[in-house]
């Protein structure tokens, strides 16, 4: 009894047919996509450089700002101290006077 004789006998012929074709499909599929994919898949090690570079560039770069910032910070602490000193100096440069008028010392003030 050879191959075919036996799918007709057992019915199996007309239920390979469609599965043949469903694999062959389906192989075809395969192939054509992991071709395609393997013949761009350049594309998704790029992707990777570039995003690892980018991330490194970030950090790099959000140090600098963080950096940056503190300067920037402290300088703006000194300022304030600074004019708060002095603010400080001409009110009590102002205060001076008056208070020595008060207590009868200012004679000696021009």
């Amino acid at each position: 009894m050879n191959g075919a004789a036996w799918k007709k006998e057992d019915g199996v012929g007309a239920e390979l047919t469609p599965i043949w074709a469903t694999y062959a499909e389906a192989m075809n599929r395969f192939t054509k996509s992991a071709t395609a994919f393997m013949g761009n898949v350049h594309f998704l090690t790029e992707a990777r450089a570039a995003y690892l570079e980018a991330m490194t560039a970030s950090t790099a770069l959000r140090n600098s700002l963080d950096a940056g910032d503190q300067t920037l910070r402290s300088l703006q602490a000194q300022l304030a101290q600074v004019v708060n000193d002095h603010l400080d100096e001409l009110t009590l440069d102002r205060k001076k006077p008056e208070l020595l008028k008060r207590t009868g010392s200012a004679k000696g003030f021009p």
